[in-house]
Parts: C-alpha cells; structure tokens; sequence
C-alpha cells in the first residue's frame, strides 16, 4: 500500500520535493515491486484531484472512475502521472481516489496557519467529499484481498460527506470549541469553470460494494470530535475572540477585490505556483 505524498498546500510551495515524492518514488516502488520474485499487489493511494476543478453550477453529476482525466494543479497532476506508472506495470493494481480525509483524534490534527488560510481561500460553495481516515484505512487494507485488481475506485464516506467547503470547516471549528474564528470565505463564480478547487463529490457505490468501508457517517465524527476536545472546549471559547482577531489578520481574501473567491491566485501569492506540469496539463 503505497500512501505517502506531499499534498496542497506544501506542494505548491515545495514543487520539486513533491514531484520526487508523488512520481519518482512511486517510479522505483514499482521497479522494485516488479523485481520481486513473487510480485505482490500494489495499492495507491490516488486523489479526486486527477479529475481538476468543477463548477458545481455547470457539472452536477458525480464524479466516476471513468470520469474525464483533467488536473488543474501540481498535485493532481502527479497523481495521473503516478497513476499511470501503476497501470502500465506488469503488477496486480488497484488504484485508490480519495476525497478529503478526516479525524476525530485530535493528535492526529494539525492546525496551522498555513491549513486554515488554505481552507479559507477555497470557494465556501465548492462541493467536497469528506470521510473518515478509519473508513480509508478499512477500505485500503480490504483493497490488498478483495477482486478488485485493475480498478480504479472512488472513495469518500456516505452520503452525510457530501459537504461543502465552508459547512465543513465552519462545523469542524464548532465541534472543537472555535465557533466563528474561521476567516469568512467567498463563495466560487459560478460563470467560471477554471476558479473552483479540484474537489467534488463522487459515486461510491461501486467501491463499497466491493470494500465495505463506509462505517463512520459525519454527524458521528463530529460527536466524537467534541467528545474528543471535551474540558478544553471550555478554554478554545476563552481564546476564541483573540483567535478571531489574529485570523482576520491573514484572511485570503481581505482587501481582495470582487465578491467571488480566486483560489489560485491566493495559492500562487503565497505558496507558489500551482499550475501542473506541462507533460499532464
């Protein structure tokens, strides 16, 4: 099970250690899975970000294995590529697409600056497909035996996931006491194809049925996160204002003109280019 990778934003920021990550390295795992003598299965671990960004006022289906292949960033654009490494090799495969992974543990949780401002620059209106990292981690290990060599399958939680980008981040910061310090975010044009983030949600029928994974909904993850965050929920509304304060400081989209969010400009600003390679764009 081949999981490792640099993903946004650090990608962005850290172009060519994530290419080494995400393409070279996937390269030589798969050299060295070939010259096994008995040659084992290979599962990655794929994104949704192969497919690039939607505008869900145009594109309202859901997104499918089948789906067309177009990244919009860096790191979309190492996952076809990886892909691709994966398909094209003499090994059994699976290739697993994942949408946002989640947690209720709390060590398991990293706020920084950098995340929130991300988070913040999104289209608050953008459809995204969330799930528990224990359900990725139940579908990985039963895609390691279940008939599945040669597919290509979407996974995200049940239906209760399919959010969007500002419902998700604004109950997350409910659930762990931090009500109403998120910057405020703006909603995505809805005449623009190209200024939307490369998430969406996806039909994960077909993987389910084969990986029965889908065990934690988001109403329960969000219960064990505030049971998780417990007494110190007390002591985030104490810090709450000031929180608030700081964030608004750093807010993407202060003195930003429009009305509408500008995902990649904010990402090309202040981490680096996001654009993909020219050999997957």
């Amino acid at each position: 099970m081949h999981l490792a990778a640099v993903i946004p934003p650090a990608i962005y920021r850290h172009a060519k250690v994530g290419r080494k990550v995400n393409v070279e390295a996937t390269a030589t795992l798969v050299r060295a899975a070939e010259s096994q003598p008995t040659k084992p299965r290979f599962v990655l671990a794929s994104s949704n970000a192969v497919h690039g960004a939607r505008n869900p006022y145009r594109v309202t289906d859901l997104l499918r294995a089948d789906s067309p292949l177009h990244p919009s960033d860096l790191y979309g654009g190492h996952k076809v590529e990886a892909e691709r490494r994966v398909r094209c090799s003499a090994l059994d495969w699976a290739v697993l697409r994942l949408g946002g992974v989640l947690s209720a543990d709390l060590g398991a949780t990293t706020l920084d600056l950098d995340g929130l401002m991300f988070g913040a620059a999104l289209p608050t209106d953008g459809r995204m497909h969330a799930i528990d990292v224990r359900d990725v981690a139940s579908a990985f290990a039963a895609a390691t035996t279940a008939d599945v060599v040669g597919e290509v399958l979407m996974i995200g939680g049940d239906e209760s996931y399919h959010l969007r980008q500002g419902e998700a981040g604004s109950a997350l910061a409910a659930a762990s006491g931090l009500a109403g310090t998120l910057p405020a975010g703006r909603p995505g044009d809805p005449n623009s194809d190209a200024d939307w983030f490369v998430t969406d949600w996806m039909d994960t029928a077909r993987a389910q049925q084969a990986l029965s994974f889908q065990r934690h909904s988001w109403p329960d993850l969000l219960a064990e996160l505030r049971t998780n965050v417990g007494w110190q929920r007390y002591l985030a509304r104490l810090v709450s204002p000031a929180a608030r304060q700081f964030l608004k400081r750093y807010a993407p989209y202060r003195n930003w003109p429009g009305q509408y969010s500008d995902p990649w400009s904010v990402i090309r600003g202040r981490w680096g280019e996001p654009g993909p390679d020219s050999e997957v764009s």
